[in-house]
Order: structure tokens, then C-alpha cells, then sequence
């Protein structure tokens, strides 16, 4: 019995929701999304949308709580939308940006430019005696979460000295160096 969706979703005001198809559609204040529903059954009632399974095959099952979860981060995303923030650790370590291009210093020979999404926003935050954030917003949960993780995979968090780019917040297994 899948829990995560059985329970409905509820649209917030200044949201649309169009189910034609097989195809959800989510338009908000921040943007449109679109997501192909397969094998469950999504339908929209004042408001409040629910799935529901047409049988108990393993693979339906798999999605029923999955399109759930899709759909329940589109309407958060076209609402409120997704923000990441990552941190660079290191001596060393600069990020700027100019518009949607993200110029990295990680420690390499050269810098990184990268080309990032038009639908992500980059914002870059040097403060003297702190670390270079890099925040990165958008109304596409998964595009979020694939860019920063990208951009995290230039110089992922080293377990000895603690140095990489790493998540705000997330917490480093750090391992003691050789004993003599």
C-alpha cells in the first residue's frame, strides 16, 4: 500500500492545473511545467488532486507515489520554487558569475566556465573571510538538483582536510590522517 500516493494534493491559489492525456501540466507565477503520467489514473477535483492505481502490479505500484511526488514538486516549484546552495571549501577557491555563466577557481591549472541553464538563476557570494557560496534557484526541482550536483562533482569534499565543493549544511565523514 503506498502512502505517499494515496494522500492528495492540494493546488495553491495562482496555480492552474491541466491533466489532457497522460500529460500534466502545472503553470504558476514562476513558470510552466510539464510531466507524461503513465499506468496511474491522476484526476483534479476542486482543487485537490489525486492518483489512483487501476491494479497491483510491482511497476504501477511504483509509480502511484512517484508521479505523486513529481507532481506535488512541480506546484511547489511553479509557487514558491527550488533553491540549492552549495559551498566552496578550499584556499584558494573563487566563484563568479556573469549572467548564467559560473566561472569557477577550484584548484585546477585553469578556471571552469560552465554554461548553466537559462531557467536557473546563479547568484555568487564572496564575503571576505568566509567561503564563496554559489546559490542557485529555479522552478524545476530536477534541474536544480542536477546542475549543483554537476557542479559538485568539479571538486567533490575530501574526507582528510575537508576541502570541495560541498552542500550548505551537509555534513563531511572527515577520517583521521596516518599516525606515526
Amino acid at each position: 500500500m503506498s502512502r505517499i500516493g494515496n494522500s492528495p494534493i492540494t493546488v495553491p491559489e495562482g496555480v492552474t492545473v491541466s491533466i489532457a492525456e497522460g500529460v500534466v501540466t502545472v503553470k504558476g507565477k514562476l513558470g510552466e511545467l510539464t510531466q507524461e503520467v503513465s499506468d496511474v489514473n491522476v484526476t483534479l477535483d476542486e482543487g485537490t488532486i489525486t492518483l489512483a492505481r487501476p491494479n497491483d502490479k510491482k511497476e504501477v505500484r511504483a509509480k502511484h507515489g512517484l508521479y505523486r511526488a513529481l507532481i506535488n514538486n512541480m506546484i511547489q516549484g511553479v509557487s514558491n520554487g527550488w533553491t540549492k546552495e552549495l559551498e566552496m571549501v578550499g584556499v584558494g577557491y573563487r566563484a563568479s558569475n556573469q549572467g548564467n555563466k559560473l566561472d569557477l577557481a577550484v584548484g585546477f591549472s585553469h578556471n571552469i566556465v560552465l554554461d548553466i541553464a537559462p531557467e536557473v538563476k546563479v547568484e555568487t557570494i564572496s564575503d571576505k573571510g568566509k567561503n564563496p557560496i554559489i546559490k542557485l534557484s529555479s522552478h524545476d526541482k530536477q534541474l536544480v538538483g542536477a546542475v549543483a550536483a554537476k557542479i559538485r562533482a568539479f571538486r567533490k569534499p575530501e574526507p582528510y582536510k575537508g576541502k570541495g565543493i560541498k552542500f550548505v549544511g551537509e555534513e563531511i565523514r572527515r577520517k583521521a590522517g596516518k599516525s606515526a
